[in-house]
Order: structure tokens, then sequence, then C-alpha cells
């Protein structure tokens, strides 16, 4: 499934969207990933990804510093 449709399905305009939204739309969605009862379920059966939710949270949230870290003026 390609991007655009994906985002489209799940009511995401992308026309040309800031990378701060698509930074925002992507946390959330990872966090509602990692609190849905099927992934605890497979956690449960033994499920261990090499990268976890957590690792993708924490390279969102580096994404943004820099994003932020970017907008700022110069001094």
């Amino acid at each position: 499934m390609k991007a655009e449709d994906l985002c489209s399905r799940l009511g995401i305009e992308m026309s040309n969207p800031h990378l701060h939204y698509l930074v925002e739309q992507a946390q959330t969605l990872i966090s509602e990933i990692a609190t849905h009862p099927d992934y605890k379920q497979l956690l449960d059966e033994g499920y261990q990804p090499e990268l976890n939710i957590a690792d993708a949270q924490t390279a969102l949230t580096y994404l943004q510093w820099e994003l932020n870290r970017n907008q700022q003026p110069s001094v």
C-alpha cells in the first residue's frame, strides 16, 4: 500500500504536509499501536522485535528535536 493511500484512508492530507505534522501523526499512530490489544497479545505470545515501539518513538522524538532546533533563529 502506498503511503498516500494509507494516509488518505486515515484522513491525513498528503498534498505536501509539513514534516512536523507528519511526525506528530506518526507518534500518534505508534502510541495507538503500543496500546492495541492485538499488539499486546503478540508481546505476551513472545513477539520480540529487534527494534520495538520505544525505538520508533525515540527516533521520532529525535527528529522532532532536530526540526525544532532548525526552526530557531540563528544568533
